[in-house]
């Protein structure tokens, strides 16, 4: 007997520059088109106009059809809804289009009266963690943004259980709000061989080296690598480091201006490739063949960046924030993001890279229960 496809309504509605929502969504239609076809749902994608460059990246999955959608601002959108006593970022939808569930809601200012499923989302509580990396005005919005979804919501995916500890540490969470854990998986199915020896010459890397792909951005804690590098190089001990991602100029980041001051002071710019946005085939082609991913971040919401090492079975080096411990598991190398002593001792006696070594569940493993685990939070019974 043929059973009716769930409607599923995908809001992307983010700021083009801020790619870790982006990958986000993206990830979840690919993730989705793991289900067997029976099991898949139809999505309808309302995207933001700024957004229609990402469109291609949705190409694949069978039942998906794209709306542009004019999502009001967030000031007027949440002032509007208020006065009007209804949610402007979904009512016009709710009305329009025949949908089972909507997600991921970020703004939620009004409880809305529907039989739809509406299920916001909360990325991460770094605000709470590190204000001095934002602004006044944003740290009131992020705030505010959470305190709107938990009086008005009765379904909240967070992306690990150490934001769900965030959560009930630093909000009243209402009985009734049902909380949910989605752990996103790097969908990793346009990777193309390349022959590797080409690849280094490209980026004039050497045949051992390890690899940070992060933003540029204080958090991301590029600083403690750079100091272990130094430390290590006067103990005689020399490695290899390529750092990918969007590089500001010094005169604009004085984060940037510290890294390149850290380089210099201490000669380093032979041990240091700074390769900038490269294609994502050869991010992940040149994480494939690294000795390791180091991730040194002081705040991690749920890392995109392990997330491909372990889609690609590369080890990784973290700093001991919860949330990697809970997206790595217990036998990994850790280090106290403050702690240079603690990295310069992983790093220096550092096993070399067996290539077949298998670290992590399969990936289509991982994959499929992900989607599993999406379409039960997701579904409206």
């Amino acid at each position: 007997m043929h059973r009716e496809r769930l409607k599923l309504g995908i809001l992307f509605n983010f700021q083009p520059s801020w790619m870790g929502g982006i990958i986000y969504i993206i990830n979840i239609v690919k993730t989705l088109n793991f289900l067997d076809d029976e099991e898949k749902p139809a999505i309808t994608l309302f995207y933001k106009p700024e957004l229609v460059k990402f469109l291609n990246e949705f190409d694949e999955y069978p039942y998906l059809k794209k709306v542009e959608y004019d999502y009001p601002s967030l000031v007027k959108g949440n002032v509007k809804s208020w006065l009007l006593r209804k949610n402007l970022f979904v009512s016009p939808l709710l009305k329009k289009y025949e949908l089972d569930v909507i997600y991921p809601l970020q703004d939620y200012p009004v409880r809305t009266k529907t039989k739809v499923k509406l299920v916001s989302w909360s990325a991460d509580f770094q605000n709470k963690h590190y204000p001095e990396f934002f602004t006044k005005k944003n740290l009131i919005g992020r705030h505010q943004r959470v305190n709107n979804a938990l009086k008005n919501t009765d379904n909240l995916v967070l992306s690990s259980h150490d934001a769900h500890k965030d959560l009930k540490h630093f909000f009243k969470v209402r009985d009734g709000i049902n909380v949910h854990i989605y752990h996103f998986v790097s969908i990793i199915d346009k990777v193309e061989d390349v022959n590797m020896k080409e690849l280094r010459a490209k980026y004039d890397l050497p045949d051992k080296y390890y690899i940070i792909s992060n933003q540029f951005h204080r958090h991301k804690n590029h600083k403690v690598v750079l100091l272990a590098l130094a430390k290590m190089k006067k103990m005689g001990i020399r490695i290899h480091l390529a750092m990918t991602g969007k590089m500001p100029d010094a005169s604009v980041s004085p984060y940037m201006g510290e890294l390149h001051a850290i380089i210099d002071e201490n000669k380093l710019n032979d041990q240091i490739s700074l390769l900038g946005i490269i294609s994502r085939n050869d991010q992940l082609q040149l994480m494939r063949h690294s000795q390791a991913v180091i991730q040194p971040s002081l705040f991690e919401g749920w890392s995109t960046v392990i997330e491909d090492a372990r889609s690609l079975q590369v080890p990784v080096i973290a700093s001991s924030l919860g949330v990697n411990i809970e997206q790595l598991g217990d036998d990994h190398g850790y280090f106290d993001p403050h702690n240079v002593d603690q990295l310069v001792e992983i790093l220096k006696d550092y096993p070399e890279r067996n290539m077949g070594d298998m670290l992590y569940d399969p990936y289509e493993k991982r994959v499929k229960e992900a989607a599993q685990t999406l379409m039960k939070i997701l579904s409206p019974v």
